[in-house]
């Protein structure tokens, strides 16, 4: 049996120290994706491209086809309002 009480406080303790576990896994998890996700726009800036326009990309194909092209007609009545 184990040192620790199943139940503290009427928490499952054991059901919460899994939980934290597996977010501070996942956590983890993310910084090292984050980190690979750096490595490739460097190496996309390396090759020349432009990784503030490939961020924009990205951004853009997360959206779907309405809410882009509401986006862009925005985008173009602004513009025209401000002569750019």
């Amino acid at each position: 049996m184990s040192d620790q009480p199943t139940e503290v406080g009427g928490i499952a303790a054991d059901r919460l120290r899994s939980l934290i576990e597996r977010i501070e896994r996942l956590e983890e998890e993310k910084k090292a994706i984050s980190s690979d996700i750096r490595d490739i726009f460097a190496e996309a800036k390396s090759a020349g491209f432009d990784v503030k326009i490939m961020r924009a990309v990205i951004k853009l194909r997360k959206m779907n086809a309405a809410d882009r092209d509401e986006q862009e007609l925005l985008l173009d009545t602004y513009k025209k309002a401000l002569d750019i």
